[in-house]
């Protein structure tokens, strides 16, 4: 078979694997992170009505966190065994069942146990779909790919800044509080969508009929190259990954960058309130930095990818997203710092497209799936850090200004460790198969 034939096959299999698959993992992604932050825009009116302060908003926000820091690595080695099919509609139907019980929170206690609840019914979700990307695309597109997995953030966030005020108008119907509503009706598409999820996804090329032969043989050839190509490099165990620096060190990383995302999602909805603005109009304005921020996403995973290059990509991001955030600081609540918003969210979005492929360079098998959830359920409990300082500074001073000062430094010190760490720690360039060289040449 010739180069051409090779080069055709390739881009038939990657196109029919991508409009399979991406479009479904975007939208179960889109539905998990609405679910997960609306509680931000519940707050607008919740709040007031169950009597809950800043520090105890920014406390429940970010216990979610806990739950799935607790359940993430044996969730992500289930998903190993049994397969991505059946184990991700089971986190679907869970998730969007405690999601919906929200609306039935009674105070703090209640709110805190079901946020903890909230997230050990979703661990596992996002990092089974690095994994499952593992399976199905070589490094060569992870950079893209990942790109499009987080497309979902800011396209969430946006819908759910625009449905969340709307639906907070439906106050009173059926006796129930417009964030009551927020909570059930937002919870309804998980619920369906694991039914989908059990009709569409398949869980390896190995068994998808809908690829032709010739393609399954390049797909699986192409990924088992690649594998060797990095356990020849040192394979390692589970145990031996999970202790390995490289995996501390880009915990660490993650665990900066999902400060500064989760201190600012959960309190958008709030600081832009601050510029006198209706409900509705709260949740149109507090879209546009997500908009925004896609684009930055966009173009990192492109150029991440293109270059074939991960550390200075996920330095410049992280200096970005700093640089937005000390700008919102500064302007306070007007439309300088939504500026500043919008620019922090291009950072922050397009430092995911460059970190993601990081893991897969030197791991693979099951000690990719316990490492890939260790760095995402470590990092994760910086969506409780953010939220929980934020809270607290914000009821000392009056104002989110000092709370955007941190969740900048936190951006920018993982920048820092990145600069570094990365060298140090060991990370390899990305692995690049013999026939991905042919075919780049």
């Amino acid at each position: 078979m010739s180069a051409d034939d090779v080069r055709a096959i390739e881009r038939r299999t990657i196109a029919k694997v991508s409009w399979r698959l991406l479009p479904l993992i975007a939208v179960l992604y889109c539905v998990a992170y609405i679910d997960r932050t609306n509680v931000a825009f519940a707050a607008l009116t919740m709040n007031k009505d169950l009597g809950l302060s800043s520090y105890i908003f920014g406390w429940g926000a970010g216990i979610f966190f806990f739950g799935y820091f607790l359940f993430e690595i044996p969730s992500n080695l289930i998903l190993e065994r049994t397969g991505a099919r059946i184990w991700i509609a089971r986190i679907m139907i869970t998730w969007g069942i405690v999601s919906g019980l929200m609306a039935f929170t009674t105070g703090p206690t209640s709110f805190l146990v079901l946020r903890f609840l909230l997230g050990a019914a979703e661990a596992g979700f996002f990092p089974g779909m690095i994994l499952y990307f593992t399976y199905w695309y070589p490094s060569v597109y992870r950079g893209r790919v990942i790109s499009t997995l987080f497309i979902a953030q800011p396209v969430a966030n946006a819908v759910a800044a625009i449905a969340s005020g709307a639906i907070l108008g439906m106050d009173g119907f059926l006796t129930l509080k417009g964030w009551q509503w927020v909570f059930i009706l937002e919870a309804l598409p998980a619920v369906l969508l694991a039914f989908v999820v059990l009709g569409v996804m398949t869980d390896r090329p190995a068994v998808a009929t809908w690829l032709a032969p010739a393609e399954r043989q390049w797909l699986d050839s192409r990924l088992n190259e690649e594998r060797r190509d990095i356990e020849n490099a040192g394979r390692l165990s589970l145990w031996q990954a999970l202790c390995d620096r490289r995996v501390f060190v880009l915990s660490m990383i993650y665990f900066m960058a999902v400060t500064a995302n989760y201190g600012t999602v959960f309190f958008m909805p709030q600081i832009v309130k601050g510029m006198d603005l209706s409900n509705l109009m709260t949740g149109f304005v507090s879209a546009i930095p997500y908009v925004i921020g896609t684009l930055g996403l966009i173009a990192w995973g492109y150029s991440s990818d293109r270059f074939h290059e991960r550390r200075w990509h996920l330095i410049a991001a992280s200096t970005v997203a700093a640089a937005g955030l000390v700008c919102a600081g500064v302007f306070g609540s007007s439309y300088w710092a939504l500026m500043g918003m919008s620019f922090a969210t291009i950072g922050i979005y397009g430092s995911r497209a460059a970190f993601w492929p990081m893991p897969s360079m030197f791991l693979t098998g099951t000690a990719a799936a316990g490492a890939i959830a260790l760095i995402n359920a470590t990092g994760n409990l910086g969506g409780y850090v953010g939220p929980f300082v934020v809270g607290w500074i914000k009821d000392s001073t009056n104002s989110f200004e000092s709370g955007l000062y941190f969740l900048a430094a936190c951006a920018f010190a993982g920048g820092v460790i990145t600069f570094f760490a990365t060298r140090a720690a060991g990370a390899p360039e990305p692995v690049q198969s013999t026939a991905a060289r042919q075919a780049a040449e």
